[in-house]
């Protein structure tokens, strides 16, 4: 897989995340990255220079990138994805349309929501094994294209966790009781210890999927806020070997002793050291309304009235606009597993439409955390979000 495809998602998840409100939330910006490199290989100036600096790729070979990394995302046991193009079929397209959008992705809108909805929300399910039901795109006669990213991940842990529930008499989450996941295994060194700018330090611990996907878990300082802890999180995920591991951790404190963020030297009876990790179980789902945040991913100038000429004069010489960019995307962390899937879409438009803005190492994440699930040998980041607090009450 292209190391710099790679970091320019991993940018983008970055960015994304240093922007979003508090509580709890998920993105997927490997959903968003293929879209916006396409548009801005389609894109005219001065619209194209800024989709391509919000993909962190050159803008002329944004769509081939693209579809490269979609291929390369396919070869994965456990993450799929797709892209879709439709185009309404009275929309007129340019010679160049078919090296911007290849052939075999396009289908057809008819202008009637009645039979354009279903097809769009039949293609995410079937792209997300029902995880997400339907596209998020609204169908008006207006709407000429519609472009779209679907990704699903069902992963199985290594090492399963124990269910129980938990009361909390104190912290951030006291009065509650909640669904507790915990588990013991050998792999000291799954837990890291990172410094990194803008925090006081950063916990990372790496849950292992059984086939090439892992699942990262990071926290910080009680202090610091998800704005700081969530984007440090995905910006060391790429640096999987770096870090203090815990097994030289085990040695700083003595039982009590604080070594990392939320990590604790405890005891055991077995004979070697082992790492007790406990968390909430928690299922996260969010839409995100890409245009209230446009400036941030490179739709300012082509989200703005086309005029006579357009923004896209590759796909189509109508003057289109992107009217609608929209994300639905979930993430389940469980005793079994993790799954998540996103459904990105991007719809343009005849004109601009208006918008809505022995010893042990005892990790308890019992207050705000951060997660990202990556492809293991790459890192390439699939989504990343924040538990501001558990989503599933004890009985």
């Amino acid at each position: 897989m292209d190391a710099d495809v790679v970091r320019a998602v991993n940018d983008l998840t970055a960015r994304w995340a240093r922007n979003l409100p508090e509580g709890n939330t998920v993105v997927s910006g490997l959903g968003l990255w293929p879209l916006l490199a396409i548009l801005a290989t389609a894109a005219d100036e001065p619209g194209r220079a800024e989709l391509a600096a919000a993909a962190g790729v050159g803008a002329s070979a944004g769509s081939r990138q693209a579809l490269e990394l979609i291929q390369a995302i396919e070869g994965s046991d456990d993450l799929h994805a797709a892209l879709g193009v439709w185009v309404q079929e009275r929309l007129k397209l340019a010679e160049s349309f078919d090296s911007v959008m290849p052939a075999p992705l396009v289908g057809t809108l008819t202008g009637d929501a009645s039979v354009d909805k279903p097809k769009l929300d039949a293609w995410a399910a079937g792209h997300t094994d029902d995880l997400i039901r339907e596209m998020p795109i609204e169908v008006t006669p207006d709407l000429m294209l519609v472009l779209a990213s679907a990704l699903s991940l069902r992963t199985t842990w290594v090492t399963p966790f124990k269910e129980q529930v938990r009361r909390f008499y104190d912290g951030p989450w006291s009065g509650g009781s909640w669904h507790w996941l915990e588990r013991v295994d050998g792999d000291l060194d799954a837990v890291r210890r990172y410094e990194h700018p803008g925090t006081a330090g950063l916990t990372v611990v790496t849950v292992p999927g059984d086939a090439d996907v892992d699942v990262l878990l990071g926290i910080g300082q009680p202090q610091e806020s998800q704005d700081e802890v969530l984007p440090a999180l995905i910006e060391t995920a790429v640096r999987s070997t770096d870090g203090v591991p815990g097994s030289q951790l085990l040695g700083q404190g003595e039982p009590g002793a604080e070594v990392a963020p939320g990590v604790k030297v405890g005891q055991t009876t077995v004979p070697r050291p082992d790492l007790k990790l406990s968390l909430p179980s928690f299922t996260v789902e969010a839409e995100h309304d890409l245009m209230a945040a446009r400036e941030l991913f490179g739709l300012s100038t082509v989200s703005t009235d086309p005029g006579a000429h357009g923004h896209f004069g590759a796909i189509s010489p109508t003057p289109l606009a992107v009217g609608q960019a929209k994300q639905k995307v979930l993430a389940r962390f469980f005793a079994t597993g993790f799954e998540a899937a996103a459904v990105t879409a991007m719809g343009l438009m005849r004109t601009s439409m208006p918008t809505r803005q022995a010893r042990r190492l005892e990790v308890t994440l019992d207050r705000p955390f951060g997660f990202v699930a990556v492809l293991r040998e790459s890192r390439l980041p699939i989504v990343a979000g924040w538990v501001a607090t558990p989503t599933e009450p004890g009985d």
